[in-house]
């Protein structure tokens, strides 16, 4: 197992390198200036420009830029940001909290709700409840975010005054009263982001654990005498849980990057919110350090994804 990780570590390092040249370069080619909300302002001569430009590298050659920016990266630098002039790790840093908050109990709530509701359904195939489920699943999934983030606001919001339908970034929890309104204006976009989530993981519960089902291994346990929750929490689940790890792995990361649709219907200041912006204004260095951060961030939850393997399946053996 410890070849096989550092196998993997060494075949993550031009795997990165390659994904941060391929980003770097789209970036740099992309329509789009740094200066172009200096162009507008009369007081900002062609030539001050220039050198605002030259302060910050942009008149270099795009390989010498590169390689300037992935050195700085790795000893933890990611670089100022063009239109605010503050540290990128510090904007990030600023809007994580939000993003971990919203999108991470909305990964949360997915993961929960989508793992008991995915077993049910596939262990009472084709009845009233198998049914149910399957119709939320292809609801839900089928509808994408934005839509019902609008409808959550119209019916909560609007009609009934439930929640508030724009999320407050300034209300500092000190309080009990402070944190249930922390909780309120959290609410829909944990619920929209959540839901959507739940619906895809759970159609991939149920089709695993009823791939599960049939296996040989199966109707020995019941044969033994063992009971279904016996059967099914000690030897289904952990073999059909094999593909939704992956699928999970490949989702964390996400947490991350934000949820770009939610965050901006709800106007949650969190990291996707902060991309969009970013990418609006031709901020290169901010959107370079949050892509290239969630291509780690893949890169790193596949190989835990794979080791995870292991213990899920003691049959698999990491011999490539």
């Amino acid at each position: 197992m410890t070849r096989y990780f550092l196998r993997r570590l060494l075949i993550s390092v031009p795997t990165l390198i390659a994904i941060g040249i391929i980003i770097f370069g789209v970036l740099a080619l992309a329509p789009g200036d740094p200066m172009g909300e200096f162009a507008t302002n009369p007081a900002i001569t062609a030539e001050v420009r220039e050198n605002i430009r030259r302060s910050l590298g942009l008149d270099q050659p795009i390989q010498v830029r590169y390689v300037k920016w992935a050195l700085a990266f790795v000893r933890g630098d990611m670089g100022y940001s063009f239109t605010s002039r503050a540290p990128v790790s510090q904007l990030i840093i600023e809007r994580l909290p939000a993003t971990l908050w919203v999108v991470g109990l909305g990964y949360v709530f997915a993961i929960i709700l989508a793992i008991p509701l995915g077993t049910i359904s596939a262990l009472k195939r084709h009845t009233t409840f198998d049914r149910v489920a399957t119709v939320f699943a292809f609801l839900w999934f089928s509808l994408p975010p934005f839509f019902t983030g609008l409808l959550f606001i119209l019916i909560f919001s609007v009609r009934l005054d439930w929640f508030p339908f724009i999320y407050n970034s300034t209300l500092d929890v000190k309080d009990w009263s402070s944190f249930v309104a922390q909780v309120k204006q959290s609410i829909m976009p944990i619920a929209v982001l959540g839901l959507y989530q739940a619906a895809m993981l759970m159609r991939f519960v149920r089709s695993s654990i009823l791939e599960q089902l049939n296996q040989s291994y199966v109707r020995t346990a019941y044969a033994k005498g063992l009971s279904q929750f016996s059967v099914v929490r000690r030897h289904v689940l952990r073999n059909a849980l094999i593909p939704v790890v992956t699928l999970v792995a490949l989702d964390i990361p996400a947490v991350f990057a934000g949820a770009l649709v939610t965050e901006q219907v709800f106007r949650v200041p969190g990291i996707g919110a902060l991309l969009i912006e970013s990418i609006y204004r031709s901020d290169t260095p901010v959107v370079m350090a949050i892509t290239f951060i969630y291509a780690i961030l893949i890169v790193v939850f596949n190989l835990i994804a794979d080791l995870l393997y292991g213990w899920l399946d003691p049959r698999v053996r990491y011999e490539s």
